[in-house]
């Protein structure tokens, strides 16, 4: 039963109910080993973070900022601030410091607490000319703290400040002060189109958020539920928060490049996470059976349509299987199936919340033809999270965002854009009166910016309106869309479609550079470089090929015509991408002006779909 607790005093609420129980499997950081640690643990380090954060004198509605990869400790701070009323900003371990540099001096932040050394460093490099930041801590002890720096300490040393409790008959004060109208936190957004603004969430909208949820989530205290995207993120700080509340036990994974390995160690139930995470796995196990000889490939491809006519032709649509598909399915899922989500870690999955961009059809079946419970949703940062999303035994759609949660009211305003009102919608921006005033419409109705439609209670995506491009003969075209039917390649790890005031649509795309040159090696094609691998006809009659078979049910004029293949990725560093990895097409179109150009050329030499 979910704990409704406020955020202030939640973990301490929960550490009464549950005890000794693990609450959080943890690694350090550079570590391996999985650690426990316990409500009441827990409970005890929040406690001493609220009792040190008051010995450095922080009041009421005073910020701090956060900037780690996810760990233990973060969750800590997080809760120690909020029991004393004091607001959290999540920063992405990969933020520039530019970029903190404009967050610290926008929220006039007073803390940073910083995970490893590449955050230290650009913290630090960055404090002269933050006037309000007083001390930086960092989490990590093997972080090399500047000898210049002498307000600079380690978290250990920070919680020492709060051992013994010697603030905490004004923390139980604090406590009682809490109310729903204060401000929790400011997520700053990813800034695809300029700069970022500091989204204002209140301690109102995550109680409205996790309330909603509970009744269509279902995840409860028996389930161990993983992190993969960064608590900065809001996707998984809303759905952490609400594992926390439901007194399930949380697996803390610190490297999201070791995510796989981090599910195979820990056997989770339940993890949100975004399309590209499932597109990997769909590419990675078609892969697998490929190489897999006639039997097995025979095998595994009868389960999966049995998989798909059981959980896709009746569960999805609310009709009972008949009795003969339920046994073909019993057999097929203890035969084949449950060895597939074994490989991945998955033995008893519940459920697996999926958001944040397009999801292929293709992706979603596959899913759920191998017995994994994908919830798509939809959601923003202003929204905390969940707008819409299926709902785990009850009949959806398959292309759809799901039904919406209790409390928001959806509406489809001009140009067919989403409009948002209820209690989990942000009241807006930080410090950005002109842009609040534009952000709602006069009945007051958030402008989510994207555009989508309703049908038969379930909101349907068709695309970011500042995205749509219009061709020179005035088709429009949706990019994501495009994009996402390459991505299920598994020669493809990278993909922007161009098209705007274009005469026809082209692409940039990276190639999956260790399945490309696998294959460059088997068929005797010989290669100095990247480049020089791109350039080669045979790799680019193989690609226009694998293009032109998956864009085929597209309309001829939504169809890739051109394409050219990049020796490397789009990246942050470029400013191509976002902390959360979605491009930045204004970037990537200025930075890749020349090959664009050179697309629509009559003399263009490079990969060519159709002439």
């Amino acid at each position: 039963m979910q704990n409704r607790s406020h955020l202030s005093v939640l973990i301490h609420s929960q550490a009464k109910k549950y005890g000794s129980r693990t609450a959080l499997l943890r690694q350090d950081f550079g570590g391996t080993e999985w650690k426990k640690v316990s409500w009441t643990e827990f409970s005890d380090n929040v406690k001493k973070v609220s009792n040190a954060l008051l010995s450095l004198g922080l009041q009421p509605q005073d910020k701090i900022a956060v900037f780690s990869q996810n760990c233990a400790e973060y969750l800590y701070t997080n809760f120690g601030a909020y029991g004393i009323r004091v607001v959290t900003i999540p920063f992405y371990a990969t933020t520039s410091s530019q970029q903190v540099q404009y967050m610290i001096n926008d929220a006039k932040v007073r803390l940073v607490f910083c995970g490893e050394q590449e955050q230290y460093d650009k913290t630090h490099r960055v404090q002269a000319l933050s006037p309000s930041l007083e001390r930086i801590i960092v989490f990590d002890r093997h972080v090399r703290l500047s000898m210049h720096d002498p307000k600079a300490m380690y978290f250990d040393d920070f919680l020492k400040l709060g051992e013994g409790l010697p603030h905490e008959k004004e923390v139980e004060e604090r406590w009682q002060q809490a109310n729903e109208d204060d401000l929790c936190d400011i997520l700053y957004t990813s800034g695809t189109t300029g700069d970022s603004k500091g989204v204002m969430l209140s301690y109102k909208q995550y109680a409205a958020a996790l309330k909603a949820n509970d009744n269509c989530v279902p995840v409860g205290e028996n389930d161990r539920v993983i992190d993969f995207l960064p608590f900065t993120h809001i996707f998984e700080r809303g759905w952490a928060y609400l594992a926390l509340s439901e007194g399930a036990l949380l697996i803390v994974n610190t490297d999201p490049h070791k995510i796989q390995q981090a599910m195979k160690e820990t056997r989770p139930t339940s993890m949100s996470s975004v399309p590209r995470f499932w597109e990997k796995v769909y590419q990675a196990v078609k892969a697998k059976i490929d190489r897999s000889g006639a039997v097995e490939q025979k095998l595994f491809y009868k389960a999966w349509a049995i998989g798909k006519k059981y959980n896709i032709d009746y569960l999805s649509k609310g009709k009972r299987p008949p009795l003969t598909l339920a046994l073909e399915y019993k057999l097929a899922d203890k035969v084949v199936l449950s060895r597939v989500r074994e490989q991945l870690g998955l033995d008893h999955p519940n459920i697996f919340p999926t958001a944040g961009a397009y999801v292929s059809p293709e992706v979603e079946e596959f899913v759920h033809s191998i017995g994994i419970c994908m919830i798509v949703g939809y959601g923003l940062t202003e929204s905390l999270a969940t707008v819409s999303c299926d709902h785990k035994g009850k009949p959806f759609t398959i292309g759809s965002v799901g039904r919406p949660i209790t409390g928001v009211d959806v509406k489809i305003g001009d140009n067919n854009e989403i409009l948002l009102k209820g209690p989990t919608i942000t009241k807006g921006y930080y410090n950005r009166p002109a842009l609040n005033a534009q952000t709602f419409t006069e009945d007051g109705y958030f402008h989510t910016g994207d555009a989508g439609y309703l049908k038969d209670g379930e909101l349907f995506l068709t695309e970011r309106i500042k995205d749509l491009f219009k061709t020179r003969n005035g088709k429009y075209i949706a990019p994501q869309m495009v994009e996402s039917m390459l991505l299920v390649d598994k020669f493809v790890d990278q993909v922007a479609v161009i098209a705007d005031q274009r005469k026809f649509v082209s692409a940039l795309v990276v190639p999956e550079y260790s399945v490309l040159e696998a294959w460059a090696k088997e068929h005797g094609i010989a290669f100095a470089d990247r480049e020089e691998l791109c350039k080669n006809k045979e790799v680019r009659a193989m690609m226009a090929e694998r293009i032109e078979t998956l864009q085929q049910s597209l309309a001829h004029y939504e169809q890739i015509k051109r394409f050219t293949l990049l020796p490397h990725h789009f990246s942050m560093k470029n400013g191509e991408m976002t902390d959360t990895l979605k491009m930045r097409r204004p970037v990537i179109y200025k930075n890749y002006k020349n090959i664009i150009d050179k697309m629509y050329e009559n003399t263009q030499s490079d990969g060519v779909i159709t002439k």
